[in-house]
């Protein structure tokens, strides 16, 4: 039998993480994508929702530096031409969907790329009734009773989740659920549920739920087990690329007591949907469905060189609570879409820079480390290798590969053109005699006037 994560599991990691040393003063605003249960009330009915369905949130228009409303156009339709041939875009244009997804998808377009670039159609497809049987299905009560209680916790700005019998906060219940069903080993963790959300903001539960799955299995596995080995490893080799990139902030750290393990699995496994502006949570799923995990690696070494990158910053955090409020409190023009993200982009991390070093903390983790040990091989780094894999599988697990048959038709062999037969000066009768096959000897017949024409002349 699994226990329950909430008073278990999840307890331990919550206070590993820190969250009774933040102060609810010290939580963004509403402006963002993070909630908190203060808000549980509801806001006001006369209060405008922005673009993204936030209640009284700030993004009512387009930001300075947004692009316009014609680029716009021309990016959607980019994107409806890559997704309508989606296994050629993919076999030959993988760098262009890459470059599109680091501009941004448009949102118009996000519910029909998601599942593309994670590979949740493929899933779907080969598993076309799991969804509705897990739907149907009766929850683990443990787990039901855990989900139920968190339901509320998340997005509560949001228009979707006000209510807790609107669609959003039954469609979130009816996800989670069927993923504890799908997955009765690893059942539910608290992290999954702003994940979730935000899947719900622009798909289906169907789609929505194979999205969380392909999230949890090929993007992040071992993030949201019991044991959560996977964050443990990322929370070591975060500190190593710490180190080797920011050394100074590293030391900082270091000396104040802060260690990974404190705020970054907050980052990694919400995907920063509580740690950022929510039009900026949207770019980074947009690169990270793309690149896959050395996105969030990058977004954390952004994160905290905004944070403690210089040495005022630092000198302003002389302890362990200065320093974790500081994390937490970046000015909000600092995380702007517009900003933040070319400075992401810019991190010097490479897919190969971050399997080195992953192979080098592997060496390094205790054999007397509780849980199973890490398997970051089974990690995927992001939509094109999940797309040939994906690929091949379909090619090995087809009875019959469907392979074009192309039939031949043997031609026809030709005839020799037929030649006009040379009479002049010759007997007809001779002629036939010459081209005549050799004769089967049969009974005479008498032809009366056979020999006057047969001698005829021409």
């Amino acid at each position: 039998m699994l226990q329950p994560m909430a008073s278990g599991v999840c307890s331990t990691m919550a206070q590993a993480l820190g969250e009774d040393l933040v102060q609810p003063g010290e939580l963004q605003d509403d402006s963002s994508s993070l909630g908190s249960d203060s808000e549980l009330n509801g806001p006001g009915p006369y209060r405008q929702a922005d673009r993204y369905g936030f209640i009284g949130g700030s993004s009512a228009e387009p930001g300075p530096g947004h692009p316009p409303a014609d680029l716009i156009r021309q990016r959607e339709m980019k994107w409806v031409e890559m997704t309508s041939h989606w296994e050629k875009t993919m076999s030959r244009r993988y760098k262009k969907v890459k470059m599109q997804c680091r501009k941004g998808i448009p949102s118009a377009l996000r519910a029909r790329c998601w599942p593309l670039l994670c590979g949740a159609h493929v899933c779907q497809q080969n598993s076309c009734d799991t969804y509705q049987e897990l739907a149907e299905a009766p929850g683990d009560p443990q787990w039901m009773e855990t989900i139920g209680r968190d339901l509320h916790r998340q997005f509560p700005l949001h228009e979707m989740f006000v209510s807790p019998q609107g669609h959003g906060q039954q469609g979130l219940l009816q996800v989670l659920k069927a993923y504890t069903l799908y997955r009765p080993e690893q059942g539910y963790c608290q992290a999954q549920g702003p994940v979730a959300a935000v899947l719900l903001m622009y798909l289906p539960p169907e789609e929505a739920f194979w999205c969380l799955v392909q999230i949890c299995e090929v993007y992040l596995p071992g993030y949201y087990g019991p044991h959560m080995e996977g964050v443990r490893l990322d929370a070591e080799v975060f500190a190593a690329l710490l180190r080797r990139l920011l050394p100074r902030v590293h030391k900082h750290l270091q000396q104040v007591g802060v260690g990974p393990l404190l705020y970054l699995p907050e980052w990694f496994l919400c995907l920063f949907a509580r740690s950022l502006p929510f039009p900026t949570v949207l770019r980074v799923w947009d690169a990270f469905l793309s690149e896959g995990v050395k996105v969030l690696f990058r977004v954390g070494l952004t994160l905290v060189r905004l944070a403690l990158g210089t040495t005022e910053q630092r000198l302003a955090c002389p302890g362990l609570l200065e320093t974790l409020g500081a994390l937490r409190a970046i000015p909000p023009t600092q995380l702007q879409e517009e900003v933040f993200m070319p400075q992401v982009h810019s991190v010097a991390l490479s897919e190969q820079d971050l399997q080195r070093e992953i192979k080098a903390q592997l060496v390094q983790l205790p054999a007397s480390a509780s849980g199973p040990p890490p398997r970051p091989q089974a990690r995927l780094p992001g939509a094109q290798a999940i797309f040939e894999a994906q690929q091949l599988a379909g090619t090995r697990g087809a009875t019959r590969p469907e392979v074009p048959r192309i039939v031949v038709q043997p031609p026809e062999e030709p005839r020799p053109p037929r030649r006009k037969p040379q009479t002049r000066g010759k007997t007809f009768h001779g002629l036939l005699t010459r081209s005549r096959a050799p004769r089967i000897e049969s009974p005479a017949r008498s032809h009366r006037g056979s020999t006057s024409s047969l001698d005829t002349r021409f």
